[in-house]
């Protein structure tokens, strides 16, 4: 989808690594909101819009291993829930 490193979780991407730095992230879409009220995210956008269910973190928001693994965990805690894709 994305072109680039992604992590995926039965058969989902969780998370990948973004050409600009930082991270896309999954997550569920009525938590996006939530999510881009935190410090260093933004929304994801695809051909001009909005994609709910999924965020950016830059650089500065991936900086340490603290704060990779909460991203990490939050994405991967997310798409474990869907059911495995064959």
């Amino acid at each position: 989808m994305f072109g680039g490193l992604g992590f995926m979780v039965n058969g989902h991407m969780a998370i990948a690594v973004s050409r600009e730095g930082g991270i896309l992230g999954r997550c569920d879409p009525d938590d996006t909101e939530s999510i881009l009220s935190r410090t260093h995210t933004a929304p994801m956008v695809m051909r001009g819009r909005d994609l709910a269910g999924w965020f950016r973190v830059d650089a500065d928001g991936v900086g340490t291993k603290r704060q990779l693994r909460g991203w990490m965990e939050l994405c991967s805690r997310y798409v474990a829930q869907l059911p495995p894709k064959h």
